[in-house]
């Protein structure tokens, strides 16, 4: 039996990329996670414990599966203890046949998943915060300081660390004020 399972992430919040990409595996069922969390993947659960010797769990990347390199490993054990597959497709990975991957092939995949992990959590983080009218990234500088760091430099009696010492503003945001 082939398991599609699915979860809903920050670039794919309906699973439609997802389903697009595992059209071509013949599905006898397809599990969708209700919620993007990492946490009470109820879905995921279901598709492990209905898993019989033979099935195959497919994913379209292991960031869809696993939510960091610790999690991978758990579900693998937990894949070959019920003598279950695995196919990943971003990733050809595709535990029914021998290891055809260098050992290379392999670590980059577990860096790009915990780069992936790391990636969606801080664009999920960014949105909500804007959502919630909350000021993302490094603060501005007081905009009187930025006009007297400018004037300062336009005078030409000032020195670059003069400046930035009386104003705090440090030489490439007074660069990038003046090009603007």
């Amino acid at each position: 039996m082939n398991v599609v399972y699915l979860r809903p992430y920050f670039e794919d919040p309906t699973c439609d990329i997802q389903k697009s990409r595992l059209q071509a595996y013949d599905a006898n069922q397809t599990i969708v996670e209700e919620h993007p969390s990492s946490k009470n993947r109820i879905g995921l659960q279901q598709a492990l414990a209905d898993l019989q010797p033979g099935d195959t769990l497919i994913v379209s990347h292991l960031y869809v599966l696993a939510d960091s390199t610790r999690h991978l490993i758990e579900l693998l054990e937990q894949l070959a203890s019920k003598e279950a597959f695995l196919i990943s497709v971003q990733e050809r990975i595709d535990t029914h046949l021998p290891l055809s991957h260098s050992f290379l092939e392999i670590t980059q995949h577990l860096v790009q998943l915990q780069s992936d992990v790391v990636s969606m959590t801080t664009r999920e983080g960014l949105t909500k915060a804007k959502e919630q009218g909350k000021q993302t990234g490094r603060p501005r500088k007081a905009d009187k300081n930025v006009k007297r760091a400018v004037e300062m430099y336009q005078s030409k009696q000032y020195s670059l660390s003069e400046i930035r010492e009386q104003t705090g503003i440090s030489k490439s945001t007074l660069y990038r004020y003046l090009e603007s």
